[in-house]
């Protein structure tokens, strides 16, 4: 098969991206050809079947260089690919549907996430197949839909699991990642970690991430002004952006991990935690029915994140929900099963 995949980055060194590197790689293994169209690319070790061209925001070109590079690209590669695999950017069918149609060519996306807009409305009424995480990652109705379960290099997590750092006393070790952003609602968890400190409990928490807008700029800044409200500059640390090379180390440092997104959908670094070896806690309703009540938030707040922290870090089923990444959201499984399903 000659496949096109059209992805935002790829820099396998990447904090958030870097993970769809190893997809590539897993890609590659199933295909004669695999042309790559990326908006900006960094570093990448690929194998020679693999072609990366970019659009142009790593050289700092305008958007109109972005368009007119796309169609390029789609023009002179089309003997180089019978299916456009899109990966979370529905504006790129939106854009190439029609030329795709033309071609002859089948169309799949992969998209996870409770967000439904116009860009996703145009894009499931070309594309030929859709893939998903789970049943809530994707909320548009559509016969189209493939349920396939998350993609996890469960090798690179489980690298290290069960040898991670000790802890000092019975110091509770607290660790989250990813963009800062309110969305993350980091703050609550702030507020949590100043009841357990009121509480008389030792703990630590490392805040992995950047910003990325200004908004996100202003998010953190009132973040950090809450750490210092609160004395909480010896428990709390923000430790920046974390390669994906390294996140396992990071994950592999503490005994939970917390995910307070509102994505909808199966949050990729819980799952990456939890075949890492550590426990979690997460308030993202898509994993309600996946994981214990224990490793859940049902109510968002300050009090019951505080009084759940300690409980899911220490509980025992921890070897449990790594089996629950390595049957269900294997990488290897993930791929395998797109590729056969674009085949058939």
């Amino acid at each position: 098969m000659k496949l096109l995949i059209i992805t935002q980055k790829v820099d396998k060194n990447d904090d958030n991206l870097g993970f769809f590197h190893r997809w590539l790689l897993e890609f590659a293994k199933y295909t004669e050809q695999l042309t790559v169209i990326c908006l900006q690319k960094g570093e990448y070790d690929l194998p020679k079947n693999v072609r990366v061209l970019s659009l142009g925001k790593d050289e700092g070109r305008s958007r109109l260089t972005y368009l007119t590079r796309l169609y390029r690209y789609l023009w002179k590669e089309r003997s180089n690919y019978d299916t456009a695999f899109v990966h979370m950017n529905p504006i790129y069918i939106v854009l190439a549907g029609i030329c795709w149609k033309m071609l002859g060519k089948k169309i799949a996306l992969w998209y996870t996430h409770k967000r439904v807009n116009l860009k996703l409305r145009v894009a499931e009424k070309f594309a030929d197949i859709i893939f998903t995480a789970s049943q809530e990652s994707f909320r548009l109705p559509s016969r189209k839909v493939v349920v396939t379960g998350h993609g996890i290099d469960i090798e690179k997590f489980k690298r290290g699991a069960g040898k991670r750092t000790d802890a000092k006393g019975n110091l509770l070790r607290i660790i989250t990642a990813g963009r800062i952003t309110p969305v993350k609602n980091l703050h609550i968890l702030i507020d949590a970690a100043k009841l357990l400190k009121d509480k008389g409990i030792s703990f630590e928490l490392k805040i992995a991430g950047r910003p990325v807008t200004k908004d996100d700029e202003k998010y953190l800044a009132k973040l950090s002004g809450a750490v210092r409200d609160g004395a909480l500059e010896k428990e709390i640390s923000f430790i920046g952006s974390v390669p994906y090379s390294k996140i396992e180390t990071l994950y592999q440092s503490g005994d939970v991990f917390v995910n307070l997104s509102e994505t909808g959908s199966l949050d990729k670094a819980v799952l990456e935690a939890m075949a890492s070896g550590i426990s979690v806690l997460t308030s993202n309703e898509a994993f309600f029915g996946m994981l214990p009540e224990t490793h859940t938030i049902r109510m968002l707040t300050p009090e019951e994140l505080a009084d759940k922290l300690p409980l899911a870090a220490f509980a025992d089923d921890v070897p449990a929900l790594k089996n629950i990444v390595s049957e269900n959201h294997s990488l290897g499984h993930l791929v395998r099963d797109i590729m056969q399903t674009i085949a058939s």
